[in-house]
């Protein structure tokens, strides 16, 4: 799709207000999005995962982590504040709308764990990096802020999951986690042919759809490869 005229950048939130009201309410939707998903996913999986991690040091590690996703709802949230967005909004399970399904995984193992950090922040990034290129600048900038902690959360995963690949029986526990986890990420790219993929696009809001699956796909791959892991068939979910 060729990108609109009006995509030229958006530098601050009251400018904001004079852009159309498609792309307002483009920008809204990855605000609100983004705040939600953050805090769900660091109540779901981060801050349990504390409880689970085996060593002090591993729990000194979680809790960063922890702490790094709820901040990141913090950012986004203040962000969607200053754009008027009503904070239950952007709070899950006070709106109508859903976190992403890959939280829906029931985590009961720090093995698991290790696995969605390795995988769901590696599709994270692929995210982030997209939106270090948005046309409204605030989301820009918030997206550049947030990128060492996502790639020190996927360094994460990597280096624990590498940690339990050391062991026969350690290495076949994240496999058994990649097979049941991994099926369920390309939901995390969203619909490539959706109206609000279309919009995104249109605006200069995200720059990548299609493209970005394909690029987590290869990604994530080479990781496993390093590991020794295999990665499920998703051809059909993706």
């Amino acid at each position: 799709m060729t990108a609109s005229p009006h995509a030229a950048p958006v530098k601050t939130c009251a400018e904001l207000q004079q852009a159309p009201v498609e792309y307002r309410h483009a920008v809204e939707k990855i605000v609100i999005s983004h705040a939600i998903n953050e805090l769900h996913g660091a109540q779901v999986f981060d801050e349990p995962a504390i409880k689970l991690a085996p060593t002090p040091y591993a729990k000194w590690l979680t809790c960063r982590v922890a702490m790094e996703e709820y901040g990141h709802h913090v950012r986004f949230r203040e962000l969607g504040e200053e754009l008027g967005i009503p904070a239950e909004r952007m709070i899950p399970g006070k709106t109508d709308k859903k976190a992403l399904s890959i939280f829906d995984f029931p985590l009961q193992t720090w093995t698991e764990f290790c696995v969605i950090k390795l995988l769901a922040d590696l599709g994270e990034i692929l995210q982030v990096e997209d939106l270090a290129q948005c046309s409204f600048l605030p989301l820009r900038n918030l997206s550049r802020m947030t990128m060492p902690e996502e790639r020190f959360h996927a360094e994460f995963g990597r280096e624990f999951c590498t940690e339990l690949c050391q062991t026969e029986q350690g290495r076949q526990a994240v496999q058994d986690a990649v097979n049941r986890y991994f099926p369920m990420l390309p939901g995390f790219f969203g619909k490539a042919r959706s109206k609000n993929n279309e919009t995104f696009r249109k605006w200069g809001i995200k720059q990548r759809t299609e493209a970005m699956l394909e690029d987590f796909l290869v990604r994530a791959k080479a990781v496993c490869d390093e590991l020794g892991l295999t990665l499920p068939d998703v051809s059909k979910a993706a």
